[in-house]
């Protein structure tokens, strides 16, 4: 197998975290005397952080004079909690083993910024197999700009060409394309709103055991002279 790398998004691609950042969401609420919302009305919005969860829990958007000040105290419910019952997807521990089995480095790109990022990494036991991790504030983009893949391609070591880039939303492919990179939506996270067949990814994987097949043949059409 050619020299490549798989990146992958974090929040709703190699780890299920949207029970502690819901949890997060209905604590904004409940200082407000409000009634927690169920759990399958905020796990779609789990990808798109602060943002998305404050929208959904208490219809702020960043030009709310509240937002700010909740966007803060939602962080830092978030980061007393946020290791509570995240977990790495069924399936994506078998398919990290499958990687090093077949040597193929891979690494994390996420907009979550690093003092949140990093944690979790290490607590789901990552870090030692994982060959670079960019959070939101590692460059001075984030995605969907190119720039967070374009920087972990190169601390890695690998040309954009090597790489394959996994996520559950839209800006994933948007970022992973314009880097110059094939792409692979994780339709299993927390895409539900929006239909993953419009993004034009490389290919679509509707659970974590449609990875390893997905990565196997990117990475045989990019041999010199792949079997037929």
């Amino acid at each position: 197998m050619q020299p490549c790398l798989v990146l992958f998004d974090f929040d709703g691609t190699l780890a299920d975290t949207a029970p502690d950042l819901a949890a997060a969401a209905n604590r904004q609420r409940s200082y407000r005397g409000l009634d927690p919302l169920p759990y399958e009305a905020l796990r779609p919005y789990a990808s798109h952080g602060a943002r998305g969860l404050l929208k959904a829990a208490l219809d702020l958007d960043p030009g709310s004079e509240e937002y700010e000040r909740s966007r803060q105290q939602f962080l830092q419910d978030y980061a007393q909690d946020m290791l509570t019952h995240t977990r790495l997807f069924s399936g994506i521990d078998a398919l990290l083993d499958q990687l090093a089995d077949a040597s193929v480095g891979w690494g994390i790109v996420t907009n979550k910024v690093e003092s949140l990022a990093l944690p979790i990494v290490r607590h789901l036991g990552l870090e030692p197999r994982c060959r670079v991790t960019v959070g939101g504030d590692t460059t001075p983009h984030a995605k969907p700009h190119p720039e967070p893949l374009l920087h972990a391609a190169r601390q890695a070591g690998f040309t954009p060409d090597q790489c394959l880039y996994v996520g559950d939303d839209e800006r994933d492919i948007v970022a992973g394309k314009a880097a110059g990179m094939a792409t692979v939506v994780a339709a299993y996270g927390y895409c539900s709103l929006d239909d993953p067949n419009r993004w034009q990814a490389d290919a679509i994987a509707r659970q974590p055991a449609d990875l390893w097949p997905i990565i196997q043949r990117w990475a045989q059409q990019r041999e010199p002279n792949p079997l037929p």
